[in-house]
């Protein structure tokens, strides 16, 4: 009896890049925006989303946001940073989406196995070995999903920047499964 090691279909994504010439992943990227700039169409849109919504969640590869959440070009302004933490920055971003864009609701989308699970703190310290400077920023690293989707919901509801924090909610997104838990931001 044998066995093999199961090795996944090639993704249609793999399967464009190898297509495209040699060079670098950057290289590649570029030649699809060409290909893509060649049927574009100015959808005459504006800044302002559809739906008033701003959806904040974590940069992994794995979320395809707008295919998870059904949402189509101009509907939303996508917040995505490491873990989908709620930091200075992301409170910059959504204090001018809903002043000066008019969003008036927020979605937070962390998800499962993510990557600052696996992370700590010392992280800074090791960079700071490695480079010679302490990063200014935290790592925002979390054992705990659904309470890191409630930290991120108090610090979206408390901040005093944000007009609209009525409709604030919070999802961790199955990466197994593709679909949304919502998180009761009360324990």
């Amino acid at each position: 009896m044998s066995t093999s090691a199961h090795v996944p279909a090639e993704s249609n994504a793999q399967k464009r890049v190898k297509s495209r010439s040699d060079g670098t992943v950057i290289d590649r990227l570029v030649e699809a925006n060409r290909e893509y700039a060649a049927g574009f169409e100015d959808p005459g849109m504006d800044a302002r989303p559809v739906l008033h919504v701003a959806v904040v969640a974590c940069m992994d590869a794995r979320l395809d946001l707008h295919d998870a959440l059904g949402l189509e070009l101009g509907d939303c302004h996508t917040i995505r940073n490491a873990g989908g933490v709620v930091t200075d920055d992301v409170i910059r971003s959504l204090t001018i989406s809903q002043r000066a864009l008019g969003t008036r609701s927020v979605i937070l989308v962390h998800h499962t196995t993510c990557g600052l699970e696996r992370l700590t703190e010392d992280f800074r310290v090791e960079l700071e070995h490695e480079v010679g400077q302490r990063p200014s920023w935290a790592v925002e690293a979390f054992r705990d999903v659904d309470q890191d989707v409630r930290q991120s919901m108090q610090r979206v509801r408390t901040s005093p920047f944000l007009p609209h924090t009525d409709d604030v909610r919070g999802f961790v997104f199955d990466v197994a499964t593709g679909l949304l838990r919502e998180i009761d931001p009360v324990t």
